[in-house]
């Protein structure tokens, strides 16, 4: 009678064993579960209302970013008195309203913003080619780069070739709204297959120059100026 007691005990302490082993394994999964869903949450609060999530079969990210990483924090513009400049090396120099760029002929791009930081962003782009832009100030042949000043103070700068070859935007929009504050409203330089740092944001002036070593604020601080994006 003692042994068969002995046996049975047995069985029902290795039934709880199993049974919390089982269990312990299931609070693991679902605790390593919550880690995604917690970065998935923190990502869908930094969607805008009526900001597109998903393109053409590609999900799209927020375009609010993680943090901020300009200068001298968010700027706010205000477009009364707004004007962007097109100066420097060009037969007439120009000043266009915000909505004077805005007539001009639209296009989207799907395109990747790698920044330095390690993260990066897939963002539905709409806005207006720098070489329209360019176009109607008539640039003169000695010049080599464009000059992108911000209302911040921040400056980068990439070669006339590379805005023409890559056929770079000056975008207004991202994934379907009002480019936000954050962003660089009313305008982000679209600097395709370059790191962030060339991707100026709250641009006033876009100067023509033919200074080919012109270091902008990163650049100037040891970031190379060719920015290319290794993948």
């Amino acid at each position: 009678m003692q042994k068969k007691l002995i046996y049975i005990t047995g069985i029902i302490l290795a039934a709880v064993v199993l049974y919390l082993g089982i269990t312990g394994s299931r609070l693991s999964d679902s605790s390593s579960d919550q880690e995604p869903d917690l970065v998935s949450l923190a990502t869908e609060n930094r969607y805008k209302e009526m900001e597109i999530k998903d393109y053409e079969g590609a999900r799209l990210d927020p375009s609010v970013g993680p943090r901020d990483n300009s200068i001298s924090g968010i700027q706010q513009v205000d477009l009364e008195s707004y004007n962007l400049l097109i100066t420097g090396l060009v037969e007439k120099p120009l000043s266009y309203s915000y909505d004077q760029v805005l007539e001009k002929d639209s296009y989207q791009r799907l395109i990747t913003l790698y920044c330095v930081e390690g993260w990066d962003a897939t963002v539905l782009w709409e806005g207006v080619r720098i070489t329209d832009l360019l176009e109607d100030a008539g640039v003169l042949r000695s010049g080599e780069i464009a000059i992108f000043h911000c209302v911040d103070g921040y400056t980068t700068s990439l070669s006339l070739e590379t805005i023409k070859d890559r056929d770079m935007l000056l975008a207004y929009s991202s994934n379907g709204i009002t480019l936000p504050d954050s962003l660089g409203f009313p305008f982000i330089v679209i600097a395709e297959d370059k790191l962030g740092y060339k991707w100026a944001r709250w641009v006033t002036e876009i100067e023509i120059s033919a200074d080919l070593e012109y270091k902008g604020y990163w650049e100037s601080r040891g970031y190379t100026n060719e920015a290319e994006v290794s993948r």
